[in-house]
């Protein structure tokens, strides 16, 4: 039981966020400090953790509920943020420091953890997680990944065909745009291919990507009755900087690394050499286990307690937390990282 408790400390975030806010000014700005200045410099003085499992000790792991619990609880902490983000927005006149502030400090936990743990979610197969892993999603407005991920990311990655796949040079900043208007378009031809094999209409109710608009359109609304046009802006915000984030982790994930074309438009099947592991701690405590990237790519339906290191995979030298900060400045980037690169 006492191996989940470091996978909890992302709960320490929304107390921080609501204190920082209550207390004004430059406190707004907390949780980011910790989350971009703190986790770099404790991934830096702890050891890393180079976790292998026996095949009887992954399954022991996945069996245990507590772990699941964690990413369930997280579901009602980040609704009850974000609602009272935006309430307070509405009802409390905020500095423009402490609008920033309140908006880069929610999408960061909605973006850097919460979407984390909207992903677990969507690997699993039962309603309940999966349901979960939209109301995660719906409040940062990004529901497409339910279905660009697991149907698309998965099955192309580290191929010409994922938009969320870096390609050997590009920056952070273009990958943006192309991530995410590549990730629409994919889920609306995933959707357009499955309800034409089952002889449905792509405008028809079942079109996953029309309800996606759709609760895009709904959450707006709910913000606005909650917080007035303040609100708005606040849930505005938070969810470009939690997209924003998320594509970010999804640039260090497989920057640069690509699968080999065995016939046209046909690669080869996905191995550890195709994404990149960290093996940092606190960032994998934070992240449950995200960065341990090649493992789950090999497994997708592993839950994350059970993720292990893979020696195979090319190794970032730092944390995901810290090789974000570095894909900020896309020089830097390319400095580090494109030497570590195989041949092209």
């Amino acid at each position: 039981m006492l191996s989940v408790l470091p996978y909890t400390i992302s709960f320490l975030l929304p107390p921080l966020v609501v204190a920082g806010t209550l207390w004004g000014g430059w406190w707004t700005w907390l949780p980011v400090a910790i989350l971009y200045v703190g986790l770099p410099l404790a991934d830096a003085l702890l050891r890393l953790d180079l976790a292998h499992h026996s095949a009887d000790g992954a399954d022991r792991l996945g069996r245990q509920t507590a772990f699941r619990i964690v990413t369930w609880a997280w579901v009602p902490v980040q609704t009850a943020l974000v609602a009272w983000g935006v309430w307070l927005a509405g009802t409390r006149p905020l500095s423009p420091v402490e609008m920033a502030g309140l908006v880069v400090s929610l999408g960061s936990v909605t973006g850097g953890v919460g979407i984390t743990y909207a992903h677990e979610l969507v690997h699993r197969t039962g309603r309940f997680e999966l349901a979960l892993a939209d109301i995660l999603l719906a409040l940062v407005s990004f529901p497409q990944f339910a279905v660009e991920h697991v149907h698309g990311h998965h099955r192309h990655v580290a191929t010409p065909l994922d938009p969320t796949t870096a390609r050997r040079g590009e920056g952070l900043y273009a990958f943006l745009v192309r991530s995410v208007v590549g990730g629409a378009g994919m889920v609306w031809q995933i959707e357009a291919e499955r309800l034409a094999r089952r002889g449905a209409s792509r405008w028809s109710i079942g079109n996953r990507a029309l309800r996606y608009a759709a609760t895009m359109i709904a959450m707006p609304i709910a913000a606005w009755c909650l917080g007035g046009w303040p609100g708005v802006a606040v849930f505005a915000g938070q969810c470009l900087i939690a997209i924003v984030l998320v594509q970010g982790i999804n640039y260090v994930e497989h920057y640069g690394l690509e699968r080999r074309e065995v016939a046209p438009g046909r690669y080869e099947r996905v191995d550890a050499r195709h994404s990149w592991d960290s093996s940092h701690r606190v960032t994998n405590w934070l992240l449950i286990n995200l960065a341990r990237h090649a493992d789950h790519h090999l497994a997708a339906a592993k839950r994350y307690q059970s993720l292990e290191t893979t020696d195979e995979a090319p190794q970032l030298p730092a944390g995901y937390a810290t090789m974000l900060l570095v894909a900020m400045v896309p020089p830097l980037w390319r400095r580090i990282v494109d030497p570590r690169l195989p041949p092209a």
